[in-house]
């Protein structure tokens, strides 16, 4: 005999994986390391700081 399965419950199923799968592919394609994070920080930070100091006593 054959088992008898809920067919919603089987759709749900199929679709939570193929999201799983969306997800991990996003994660590999936009994901950014801890390090690079940082560095990008760092990046903004120094640029900011370049900035100020090129400006003229009159604007701060």
């Amino acid at each position: 005999m054959a088992e008898v399965v809920s067919l919603p419950r089987l759709r749900k199923a199929k679709a939570r994986v193929e999201r799983e799968k969306a997800a991990e592919a996003n994660r590999l394609k936009f994901g950014r390391t801890k390090a690079e994070t940082e560095r990008k920080r760092l990046e903004e930070i120094r640029a900011e700081r370049a900035h100020e100091a090129h400006k003229l006593d009159d604007e701060r």
